[in-house]
């Protein structure tokens, strides 16, 4: 039983890093389909394709990626007993606020789908590096675990 649990263990540890670069593949890559579609003029032909190409990033990559992620890393934290280790309450409020960008670059996709431009295109640009600066310091809190 102990042998199975332990492969277990290790098939959810595999399944939250699959799916966490899934998650983060489509936030890097959100940002720079909403610079293509900024250029685009409002009620466009070409508006219209970045527009769908966002919300299929969003339904097939996205959307998926962040509930799995989500529920295999509570389900491996509850397992190692992570809740009373410092490292792992940095690492819940970093994955929070990654959550919750993910959720200002949806909103902001169907905006600028309406032919909305809540952004210019270089804040836009520099919302980018948000996934990459948030990853990093993931990576090292659960690598180093520095407290």
């Amino acid at each position: 039983m102990q042998e199975t649990l332990g492969m277990l263990y290790f098939w959810m540890k595999a399944g939250h890093i699959i799916f966490m670069v899934f998650w983060l593949a489509g936030l890097f890559m959100l940002p720079r389909q909403l610079v293509y579609m900024h250029g685009a003029a409002p009620g466009s032909d070409e508006e219209s394709l970045w527009a769908g190409r966002t919300r299929q990033l969003a339904k097939i990559i996205l959307t998926p990626s962040i509930v799995v992620t989500w529920i295999l890393g509570l389900t491996l934290s509850v397992t190692i007993g992570a809740w009373d280790q410092g490292w792992f309450h940095a690492k819940l409020l970093l994955v929070l606020i990654l959550s919750g960008y993910h959720g200002y670059m949806i909103a902001l996709s169907k905006k600028m789908a309406r032919g909305e431009r809540p952004l210019a295109e270089k804040r836009l640009r520099l919302f980018g590096e948000v996934p990459a600066l948030l990853l990093a310091l993931i990576v090292v809190l659960v690598i180093v675990k520095p407290f």
